[in-house]
């Protein structure tokens, strides 16, 4: 069943774990080994979690794991997209012969 308007992984990550143990973003950065920027760019839902990330996500807090972040991220690309599908000018095949 496909999931209605899922939240950005970013959102998940910011109020579910970053605000829940009070941490700073420049800290959380520092310890993911990326810029201050990357992180804000994931956030603020501008930016996406690649399979590097949710290692590094996984590797610093444990779980949830890469896996399930890469669900989440999968989920919300997949909705974004067919949202867009009435754009992308494609028609399926007919298959009936004559």
């Amino acid at each position: 069943m496909a999931m209605f308007n899922p939240a950005h992984p970013g959102e998940i990550l910011k109020e579910l774990v970053i605000e829940a143990m009070e941490l700073t973003v420049t800290d959380v950065a520092e310890h993911l080994g990326i810029s201050r920027k990357t992180l804000s760019k994931i956030l603020n839902t501008r930016g996406s979690i690649t399979p590097e990330m949710a290692v590094r996500l996984e590797l610093v807090f444990g779980k949830p794991s890469a896996d399930h972040w890469l669900r989440l991220q999968s989920a919300y690309d997949l909705w974004q997209a067919r949202q867009q599908q009435d754009h992308l000018g494609v028609s399926p095949y007919n298959l009936q012969t004559a």
